[in-house]
Parts: structure tokens; C-alpha cells; sequence
């Protein structure tokens, strides 16, 4: 009786060590190895994205979460260059200079070739993409003296550049995983057109394009790119799986769809938010579903939306609520 108690204080104090021990108990996570590489992500992923908007931005705090999302199986981290103002990889950093482990247990996701004009770059009067092999070698650079690796697990460019040198670029991000400062490469929010000019001037396989998807925003489901990156075998990143906390607000879509998430989430003693995650995770494709949060309630417990059983029948009641009327 004295060990089992010890065990749960141990639970309690989130210690990375019972962390691993506390995953065969919560969940198995499920696992998604990319295209013609051995890096392998968590299925559900976490994003970094608000690490700086916290009220409380300690190192203290940001373990906290990093312990949390750990806990909860999920092992693959999302941030962005511009992340916070071009602060998020800086505290992750700070958080996992306090313990080396860490890094060995989590695979790192970041973007780069968004430039935005904002105080840290007073000699820009405008916001821009550059995906020219100067700045992509400076970003990452950057990206890995922040977040105190040496190695990025996947490097995305973050959106379709209309001025890109596709040659350039693509040699340039060859040269990035040749030289071992990134393992894969991947892109965001491209269309099969864009991944595919990037992909002909490349000798190395795109592994991953993350997009938005969620049970408001379904168009990728409709215009064909979640076919096209399934026949080019492209693995599939869904961000703002909540809609950026809209399938809580007013919206007319919101509103219809709210009902049927309440009735999953009744049936299944879980929340809406994971049912909300659990539509995309339930689709063949095996999405992988990028939640942002900086609470660390809501982190707990994300895993559970694996369990979620959501059929045929159920995806299409909810596809249906959000258009407001039946499929043709």
C-alpha cells in the first residue's frame, strides 16, 4: 500500500521519469512515421504557437506544459520562427536548457519564410515571404541557437512563396538535411501545385504539409488536397483543429454543430474539444490534429481523443450541421 501511494504522489509531481511509466496507464499513443525517413511524430501534436502570450511566460510555467503535454504521449512539438513575435523558441529553449533530457524525447517542428514587419524589424515597411537559401539558412540557424538543439526533426516552410526561386530553394533545403542541422522537410498551407514545382527541384522527399482543418474549415476535404497529398504521400498536419475557439462562438455553423459535439462528448464521458479533434483523427488519413493551449487543464487529457469513436454516420451528421444543409 505504501509503494502504490508513493506511485501516485510520484503521478502527481508530473516528474518525466513517471511520465513514461503514467503513458502506458492514460494511452498508447498512436505513431506516424514520415515518408522515406526514421523520424516518427506523435499523432497528435502539440503547438507552441501562444507560449508568449501567457500571463506568466516563467521557465517554471513553460516546463509545466512541456511536462504536461509529455505526460499526455505527445512527444512532437510545433513552433514557427515568428511564433510570439519571434519569442516562443526562445522560451521553449530556456525550458529545455534547465534539462537536457528533454530533447531527447520530443521531436521538434518549426517554419520559416514568414517575415513580418513588426518592431523587431524596423527597416521593414512591409511583410513579406523569403524563401531565397540565404534566409532559410539564416532561420534556421537561428531556430536551432533558440531553441538550444542541433537538430530540427522537420523544417516547413510556412507559406507558398509567389517570388520563390523553386530551384534555389529546393537545392537549398536539400543542402539543410545533407548537412545534418534537419532530418525532414515539409511545407504549410501549400497547394498541390506549389508542393509539387518545390518537389521537382528537390532530391529529397516533402514529408508533411500542415494546413487548417477542423469541422468548420472542410474545404481541404472538398478542393482535393487531401487526396492529392494522400497519392503523393505527403503525411497531413491539421492546425486550428478548434477553429481558433470558433465551434464555441455565435456562428451560425458554430451553433449547429455544437449540439451533435455535446452528444458525442455525453455518450462518450469526454469533452468537446476532443470530440472536435476526434472528427479529423477519425478520417483515413491519418491526420495529425495541432492543438495550441496554454492551459494546462486543457493539456491534460488531449490524449483521450484517441479513444473517441466517431463512425461513418456520425463524421457526415457533423459535416452535415456545419454546412446547414444535406450533401448533394
Amino acid at each position: 500500500m505504501r509503494i502504490f501511494t508513493w506511485w501516485l504522489v510520484a503521478i502527481g509531481r508530473c516528474s518525466v521519469t513517471v511520465t513514461l511509466i503514467f503513458r502506458v496507464y492514460r494511452c498508447v499513443m498512436q505513431r506516424i512515421t514520415l515518408p522515406n525517413s526514421s523520424v516518427s511524430l506523435s499523432r497528435l501534436i502539440y503547438g507552441a504557437w501562444r507560449l508568449a502570450d501567457d500571463s506568466d511566460t516563467s521557465i517554471k510555467n513553460v516546463r509545466a506544459k512541456i511536462d504536461a503535454v509529455l505526460a499526455e504521449g505527445i512527444t512532437t512539438i510545433d513552433h514557427a520562427d515568428i511564433y510570439g513575435n519571434h519569442e516562443c523558441e526562445k522560451l521553449f529553449g530556456l525550458a529545455l536548457a534547465e534539462n537536457k533530457s528533454l530533447r531527447d524525447q520530443m521531436e521538434i517542428v518549426t517554419k520559416c519564410d514568414i517575415c513580418m514587419n513588426t518592431d523587431k524589424f524596423p527597416e521593414r515597411n512591409v511583410g513579406f515571404y523569403d524563401t531565397s537559401p540565404e534566409y532559410i539558412e539564416k532561420s534556421v540557424t537561428e531556430s536551432l541557437r533558440l531553441l538550444q538543439t542541433d537538430v530540427v526533426d522537420t523544417l516547413l516552410l510556412h507559406r507558398p512563396d509567389p517570388f520563390m526561386d523553386a530551384e534555389k530553394t529546393g537545392r537549398a533545403l536539400d543542402v539543410l538535411i545533407d548537412s545534418g542541422k534537419v532530418k525532414t522537410i515539409g511545407v504549410s498551407n501549400f497547394k498541390p501545385e506549389d508542393w509539387r514545382w518545390l518537389q521537382k527541384n528537390m532530391h529529397h522527399k516533402l514529408v508533411l504539409n500542415q494546413i487548417e482543418m477542423n469541422v468548420l474549415a472542410k474545404e481541404p476535404f472538398r478542393n482535393g488536397d487531401v487526396s492529392a497529398l494522400q497519392n503523393d504521400d505527403i503525411k497531413i498536419m491539421a492546425w486550428s483543429p478548434l477553429a481558433g475557439g470558433e465551434i464555441f462562438g455565435n456562428s451560425a455553423a458554430a451553433q449547429r454543430v455544437m449540439p451533435l459535439l455535446s452528444r458525442v462528448a455525453e455518450a462518450q464521458n469526454t469533452r468537446v474539444d476532443l470530440v472536435a479533434i476526434a472528427w479529423l483523427l477519425a478520417h483515413p488519413a491519418n491526420i495529425m490534429p495541432v492543438a495550441g493551449t496554454n492551459n494546462i487543464s486543457r493539456i491534460n487529457g488531449l490524449s483521450e481523443a484517441l479513444n473517441i469513436k466517431i463512425d461513418r454516420h456520425t463524421w457526415f451528421e457533423i459535416w452535415t450541421a456545419s454546412d446547414g444543409h444535406p450533401v448533394p
